[in-house]
């Protein structure tokens, strides 16, 4: 019923002025308009909550007397850390939202209800013509089935109200220039290294004043907002994982068609940022690895319920020999080095079994295969 329901959002501009202490009052009006719920379960939701200082107080205090369940949801991952679960003394369950899936994208078009379970020539070709629009247009709910000019132009909305409200407002942030050009500088560059000391040195080239201090600031709030992550070299050495820059990625790669122009050299970044996101989705911590002759392997992923290991490289097409050879090559030592007996290559539509345990997986057929999570 939705007299069992109570929902506020602190993004509202009539509760500019909410803080801690009006919680008790909302919870007077409520309980006197329904008083019946007083004996009976209700549900609770307050979105964006995180903009209230010590909203954990209230929400700890509800939960020992009354009985409610509460949903608290935010765009800021500080509702993701353990302060969340400190501040209301282990009693919550935190759940990350992604933008869709694959399998989530197909079923919202009404392409599969349920994940296929044998690739005719039929449902290939289905799933290849969706895995390139879902490439292009990422999967946020609200810019599916709209036109381009539409869909770039609310992306990059989003990323200009999260620059104001979640990293500019909330963190006092005056050098706007500056964390305007980091922005785009990540963008260009997703799933590459990225070295803020050689960004300070860009800015200072471009005669623009940031410090490095305030740069590294200003990346954690983008992370924190959800829009990047970062993935760190696979090492025990904390020496290491200093010296080696950390790989950055972006949240939606239609958030990267919108906010960059691409053209096709940039296919395999925007793959491998597809396959980066899909792997966090699915709960795995995510590395990068150099191994000791100085080769690559995109992903060291490590599931965080079952442990498992993965050992993923993203290459665009085996056909260009001399990069397939290389990436191939990197994963080989990889596999060796960590004594790991198998590896995936994910790529944009080849597919190939090697003799040393290495797939050669299609990123349409992969996405479907590894997903633990969305249709069945």
């Amino acid at each position: 019923r939705k007299e069992d329901i109570l929902f506020l959002n602190f993004e509202d501009d009539r509760l500019l002025e909410f803080n801690v202490s009006h919680f008790q009052e909302i919870l007077d009006v409520y309980y006197a308009k329904y008083p019946e719920n007083k004996d009976s379960a209700c549900y609770f939701f307050f979105d964006e909550i995180q903009r209230i200082d010590q909203w954990e107080v209230f929400i700890r205090r509800l939960l020992d007397t009354e009985n409610v369940h509460i949903y608290l949801t935010g765009s800021s991952s500080k509702l993701l850390s353990t302060e969340i679960a400190t501040g209301l003394r282990g009693r919550s369950l935190t759940i990350e939202i992604f933008p869709f899936s694959f399998e989530e994208f197909l079923r919202f078009h009404g392409l599969f209800i349920e994940k296929p379970k044998t690739f005719g020539a039929k449902t290939v070709s289905i799933l290849r013509k969706a895995v390139k629009t879902y490439f292009e247009t990422g999967g946020f709910p609200e810019v599916q089935n709209l036109d381009p000019y539409t869909r770039i132009e609310i992306l990059q909305g989003y990323i200009d109200t999260v620059l104001l409200k979640d990293v500019i407002e909330r963190h006092r942030v005056g050098n706007v220039t500056a964390i305007k050009y980091l922005v785009r500088n990540i963008m260009i560059s997703s799933g590459r290294k990225f070295s803020v000391n050689k960004f300070y040195n860009t800015l200072k080239s471009m005669s623009v004043k940031c410090t490095k201090n305030s740069l590294y600031e200003y990346l954690d709030h983008l992370i924190d907002a959800f829009v990047f992550s970062r993935v760190p070299i696979h090492t025990r050495s904390e020496k290491a994982r200093i010296l080696n820059p950390a790989k950055i990625y972006t949240i939606d790669t239609g958030l990267l068609n919108a906010m960059t122009f691409r053209n096709s050299s940039d296919a395999g970044l925007l793959l491998e940022n597809l396959v980066f996101m899909h792997l966090r989705r699915d709960k795995y911590d995510i590395e990068y690895v150099n191994t000791k002759g100085g080769y690559e392997t995109d992903f060291f992923a490590r599931h965080k319920i079952t442990k498992e290991v993965k050992l993923i490289q993203v290459c665009w097409k085996i056909s260009d020999k001399k990069i397939f050879e290389r990436e191939l090559r990197g994963l080989v030592k990889a596999m060796e080095e960590f004594s790991i007996p198998s590896g995936t290559i994910v790529t944009w539509d080849d597919e190939i079994l090697l003799n040393n345990n290495i797939s050669v997986v299609p990123v349409w057929k992969w996405l479907l295969s590894e997903s633990r999570t969305g249709l069945s």
